[in-house]
């Protein structure tokens, strides 16, 4: 029985090399940007090889994972989705008990690697909306929003407690897009928008300090330009000496003389800034835009609800997590540790992207043997 297992999954392992299901577009875009990541953190890291070459085996681990998912039927990942779910959410509760990290409990030490639970929640908790929507009328009415609203906070609520509260927003993100595209009525948007606004002052309360201080230089980064507000007043100093055309490969000052903090992972594209100028920022965010757009096109095309929304929310989500490390690099947002998809240093942040990708190519490469 073993050995008919192990044979059965060595033939679908060759398969899926040999017959990959992948959209060539999207694939063709992914690389470039995984490409264009990787000159950049070597630039970045001054030159750093291991950096360099840990990342590229990411990036391979991630392909390999992508390339894998993406043959599997969306039916079959819809099936698993409250097993991922539930695996994920135990994982958080792992992660408050056992977890590590500097002032923060983030990760999990698996021994080979460390491994942040909260990235892999970018993807299984759009799956686990889309999947409690797929089975139920459209669009929602109350009583499905409060369930959804249930499964939302509580992987929000443990990773606020961590603390991280910008992925927090960004996992609320990735499942109110999901709810956003099952059809919800104008006039319940609003009313949901509205008590949001109406709740965010009661955030302020349950904050850290540090947030707070985070808040406080957004709007004032010059009243501590040697403390708090460091960041911003650095990021933006890097991104405004770039002009038109950037100083070039490696030979932006803010990084390789330190100015920069943390110029591999969050502010990484401040460092690509002020390297390439205007002109490569609007070439590498049109290499975002192309990205997003080919998801959603892929989401116009599923063939039932559970891709749709799927589909939808992977790609939404990645649009956010672009925009919000841009804002943050201007100046434009608070700083909230967003790092810039597949050019930030980061092993679980793009390994889970892939993975999402990976879904997505499912759903491409599925959307004819569905039915409507």
């Amino acid at each position: 029985m073993n050995s008919n297992l192990l044979t059965r999954l060595q033939a679908w392992l060759v398969r899926a090399v040999r017959e990959p299901r992948l959209d060539l577009p999207l694939l063709s875009a992914l690389l470039l940007l995984a490409a264009c990541g990787l000159m950049t953190l070597y630039s970045a890291s001054d030159l750093d090889s291991h950096l360099l070459l840990n990342q590229a085996m990411r990036f391979v681990l991630g392909g390999a994972l992508m390339l894998l998912i993406s043959r599997v039927p969306p039916t079959v990942l819809r099936n698993w989705t409250p097993w991922l779910y539930a695996a994920s959410l135990l994982m958080l509760v792992a992660v408050a008990a056992l977890g590590q990290g500097r002032g923060t409990h983030r990760w999990l030490n698996l021994g080979v690697m460390r491994f942040q639970p909260s990235e892999l929640v970018k993807l299984t908790l759009p799956m686990m909306v889309a999947w409690y929507l797929h089975a139920r009328d459209l669009p929602p009415r109350w009583l499905t929003l409060a369930a959804v609203a249930v499964l939302i906070a509580i992987p929000a609520l443990l990773i606020a407690r961590q603390p991280d509260l910008g992925t927090a927003l960004l996992v609320v993100a990735s499942g109110v897009f999901a709810i956003f595209l099952s059809g919800l009525a104008w006039w319940r948007i609003g009313i949901l928008l509205a008590s949001a606004a109406g709740a965010a002052p009661l955030l302020w309360h349950f904050m850290h300090e540090y947030q707070r201080n985070r808040l406080r230089m957004f709007l004032d980064p010059e009243s501590d330009p040697l403390g708090n507000g460091w960041h911003i007043i650095q990021s933006e100093i890097a991104v405004g000496s770039g002009g038109w055309l950037g100083k070039g490969w490696h030979h932006g000052t803010q990084s390789q003389l330190e100015f920069l903090p943390e110029h591999t992972t969050d502010f990484i594209f401040a460092v690509f800034s002020e390297e390439w100028g205007l002109i490569g920022v609007l070439a590498l965010v049109g290499l975002y835009l192309f990205i997003v757009g080919r998801g959603l096109w892929i989401a116009a095309n599923a063939r039932d609800t559970y891709s749709r929304l799927l589909a939808g929310s992977i790609s939404m989500a990645f649009f956010v997590y672009v925009m919000v490390n841009g804002g943050m690099i201007t100046g434009l947002l608070p700083v909230v540790g967003v790092p810039l998809p597949l050019v930030s240093y980061g092993g679980t942040s793009a390994v889970s992207l892939f993975a999402g990708f990976g879904v997505l190519m499912s759903i491409h490469s599925h959307r004819r043997l569905l039915p409507r």
